[in-house]
């Protein structure tokens, strides 16, 4: 694929989503639109990649993030020829092909693409169209064939006639072009139509009319041409990935308990054996391990799931590692920069976030536990606040080995408790604690003898107790 280059058109407003942000933007599955064909394209095999970018170019070149593109801008949106001539300066010398594809239309394949590519190479042609048959061709150009089959032209619907219209094969938006005829000839597209644009199809009849090769081949699946232009298509798109992201995990041994009510991003690696129970969303780039089970409702981003792990339902984690045999959950939130190591465990109710729990340490109930170090062993209580947060500035709390922290207190950062060190419940500590020592906060515990009875009786009728007798003073 050294030889090909491809252009992605990403450039226009997608004015039926009736949004301000720019269609190939829009996320499916966590994953913008155009980038599922940025990576069509590079895992078919070919490397350069020119991304044409126009309404909303920031957002579009910034959702491309890491990928390897080169970035050519349409300053007018004037259609698909002159998207493709403003590309036209970012083709590599030595290169032979130029494969253009679409950036709304992310079903599209790798393995569809090789086959287009190894077609026009293996008949020679000057242009190779990736066609597709439709039930409803509605919004689509149409192919139109001479007598002998070969195609002539592509005509856009809103150019059609009736005839034309009734015609359902159609015009994917995918094509391989001999890369010296699209140099020549980009230049003299005109726009003779009825929306006034510079259509890249009218390259098809000019080569057709020069007596050049013009080569199509229906795609296996039509789905992976439906190009989304609304909501709806969104949708319906978004549904046919997540069902090819559950079908390819499941294969590979994962169980899923309900397909089609799970929502796992395409780049998500998960290992065998491992469980997903139903209204699961896992997006990003997260990575979760060989016998794992999460939890019904969980929601995992960015995240790496260690072997054996166990997310109990209705857990949040972001940008987190959790590590083997540990236990998040339920109603767990693990923000960013969080690790917890093997056989932690982190319960109902406990927020973390950028702190390091160490193996076998536990905080089960109602916490929060910010910028902190955790030791091994370390039991932490309900209740348990690390006060992390000034106002101004946040500071580290570090809990060391075997540690025993009570419940309801609070760790006023910046601390150190020592190993060993017990914490008693209700302590407030603004003081280092040293290794094995006990910390105590509270004032002396004073009981007021019979003070509901003179002061608030009316506690004692509404419980519906009986007023204790008064005592009598003893006679000296």
């Amino acid at each position: 694929m050294k030889k090909c280059q491809a252009i992605i058109l990403a450039a226009g407003s997608g004015t039926r989503m009736k949004s301000s942000l720019p269609k190939v933007a829009h996320e499916i599955l966590g994953k913008a639109m155009a980038n599922y064909v940025i990576d069509a394209v590079t895992g078919s095999g070919i490397d350069d990649v020119v991304l044409v970018t126009g309404y909303g170019c920031e957002i579009v070149e910034e959702k491309a993030g890491k990928r390897k593109v080169t970035i050519a801008r349409q300053e007018h949106q004037r259609g698909t020829g002159d998207a493709v001539r403003s590309a036209m300066h970012c083709v590599k010398g030595g290169k032979k092909e130029i494969l253009v594809l679409c950036g709304d239309a992310p079903l599209i394949r790798p393995q569809t693409l090789r086959k287009l590519v190894r077609l026009h190479r293996r008949q020679g042609a000057t242009i190779t169209m990736l066609t597709g048959v439709l039930e409803d061709p509605t919004g689509y150009g149409r192919v139109i064939r001479d007598p002998s089959g070969t195609i002539a032209r592509i005509v856009e619907e809103k150019d059609a006639s009736g005839e034309e219209k009734t015609i359902n094969e159609v015009n994917s938006g995918s094509y391989i072009f001999d890369a010296r005829f699209l140099s020549d000839n980009i230049d003299a597209l005109v726009p003779d139509n009825v929306q006034k644009e510079y259509y890249l199809t009218d390259l098809v009849y000019r080569a057709f009319f020069d007596g050049k090769r013009v080569s199509g081949t229906l795609v296996p699946d039509a789905e992976e041409i439906v190009g989304i232009n609304s909501r709806d298509e969104l949708a319906f798109v978004a549904g046919v990935l997540s069902l090819r992201v559950t079908e390819r995990l499941m294969n590979g041994g994962v169980t899923i308990e309900d397909p089609y009510n799970a929502y796992i991003s395409p780049d998500v690696v998960i290992g065998a054996d491992t469980v997903i129970e139903p209204g699961v969303i896992i997006r990003g780039e997260t990575k979760i391990g060989k016998n794992v089970r999460v939890g019904a409702g969980s929601y995992i981003a960015d995240s790496e799931i260690r072997q054996g792990a166990q997310i109990l339902p209705y857990s949040v984690i972001q940008q987190a590692t959790v590590g083997r045999g540990a236990r998040v959950g339920p109603f767990a939130h693990l923000r960013p920069e969080t690790v917890l190591m093997d056989d932690a465990r982190i319960g109902n109710f406990v927020e973390v976030k950028k702190s390091r729990i160490g193996r076998g340490s536990k905080a089960n109930h109602l916490a929060y536990v910010g910028d902190t170090t955790v030791g091994t062993m370390v039991n932490i209580g309900a209740g348990t606040i690390t006060c992390n947060y000034d106002g101004i500035a946040k500071h580290q709390t570090v809990i060391k080995d075997g540690v025993f922290v009570g419940s309801d207190t609070q760790l006023v950062a910046p601390v150190t408790i020592g190993k060993g060190a017990v914490i008693g419940a209700g302590a407030t500590v603004t003081d280092d604690v040293p290794a094995f020592a006990l910390a105590l906060s509270r004032a002396k515990q004073e009981n007021i003898l019979d003070w509901v009875v003179r002061k608030k009786p009316e506690l004692i009728k509404k419980a519906g107790l009986k007023m204790p007798e008064k005592k009598r003073r003893k006679r000296g």
